[in-house]
C-alpha cells in the first residue's frame, strides 16, 4: 500500500502540472481553490476525475490509491505524418524544412498547400525505402557536438511511443515548436523527457499527447568540417620547421 493517500496524490499532481491551489481550482472548475481536497476535507468530484483523465491521462485508480501507475498509456496515440507529398511518379518526396519554415510548421501541419511550397527531392537509395522521411535544419547549439547549428538531418517518421529508443536523436514537432532532442520515456506513463546533448541546456518534460509528429534522425548533412587534432599538430610542426629553416637561411646570408 502506498504511503500517499488521495489528498496527497492530488497535491502532488497539482504541483507536477505547475498550478497554484487557486489556479488548479479554477482550471478544474471548482467553486474555490484545491486546498480543501489537498487537506482531505473534501472528496475529489467525479467531473474532476474525468477532466484529469481526458486531458492528462491520470489513472483514477492511482488517484484513489489502488494503483501505482499514475498515467494510463494511450495505446492509440499516433505520431504519423499528417501530410505527405508525392512526385510525378507517385513516389513520396522528402520535404526540406529549414529553420524559418519550422517556425510555421506546427500551425500549418494540416495545410497541404503549405507543404507544396517546401523544397522536395527523391532519395533513390535503398536505405530510404519503405518509410516516410523528412529533412529538418538544426537551430541553436543544444545538440552540440553531435549536431551543429545549420546542419541538416534526414529523419524517418515514427508511429508510436513504443518505437522510441534512448540512444537515438529525434525531431519533435510539438503544438508550438519544432526541436531536435534525445527522448527518455518515463516508465508506465505518457510523460517524456526531452534531452539536449549539450550539458549547458537542461532537459524538460512533456506529455506524449503534446507531440504532433515524431521523426527519428537517421543521417545528417553538415557544413562544419572538424579538422583532426593529429593533422593540426602535424601542420603546426611543419610550420615551425619551415620557420626555423627560413631563419637558418637568413643567418647564412648575413654571415656571407
Amino acid at each position: 500500500m502506498s504511503k500517499f493517500n488521495t489528498a496527497q496524490r492530488f497535491a502532488l499532481l497539482r504541483k507536477e502540472l505547475g498550478f497554484t491551489q487557486t489556479e488548479f481550482g479554477a482550471y478544474l472548475g471548482l467553486s474555490g481553490s484545491s486546498a480543501d481536497i489537498e487537506r482531505g476535507k473534501t472528496k475529489v468530484p467525479g467531473f474532476v476525475v474525468a477532466k484529469l483523465f481526458e486531458e492528462h491521462q491520470i489513472n483514477p485508480s492511482w488517484l484513489f490509491e489502488s494503483s501505482e501507475q499514475m498515467r494510463l498509456v494511450n495505446e492509440s496515440l499516433s505520431f504519423v505524418p499528417k501530410v505527405i507529398t508525392v512526385n510525378s511518379e507517385n513516389k513520396e518526396n522528402v520535404l526540406l524544412v529549414e529553420t524559418k519554415a519550422a517556425a510555421g510548421y506546427p500551425q500549418n501541419i494540416l495545410d497541404r498547400s503549405w507543404y507544396e511550397k517546401l523544397p522536395a527531392f527523391d532519395l533513390p537509395l535503398k536505405e530510404f525505402r519503405n518509410a516516410s522521411y523528412r529533412g529538418f535544419q538544426v537551430e541553436g547549439e543544444s545538440m552540440l557536438p553531435s549536431l551543429n547549428p545549420g546542419d541538416w538531418v534526414l529523419a524517418r517518421a515514427v508511429e508510436s511511443i513504443h518505437s522510441l529508443r534512448s540512444s537515438k536523436i529525434y525531431v519533435v514537432v510539438l503544438e508550438d515548436s519544432v526541436m531536435v532532442k534525445k527522448i527518455e520515456v518515463k516508465p508506465n506513463s505518457n510523460r517524456l523527457s526531452l534531452i539536449s546533448v549539450n550539458p549547458n541546456y537542461e532537459s524538460y518534460d512533456i506529455h506524449a499527447f503534446q507531440i504532433q509528429e515524431l521523426w527519428e534522425v537517421s543521417s545528417k548533412i553538415t557544413f562544419v568540417i572538424e579538422q583532426d587534432q593529429s593533422l593540426q599538430l602535424l601542420n603546426d610542426l611543419k610550420d615551425s620547421m619551415r620557420e626555423l629553416k627560413d631563419r637558418l637561411s637568413s643567418n647564412k646570408l648575413k654571415q656571407a
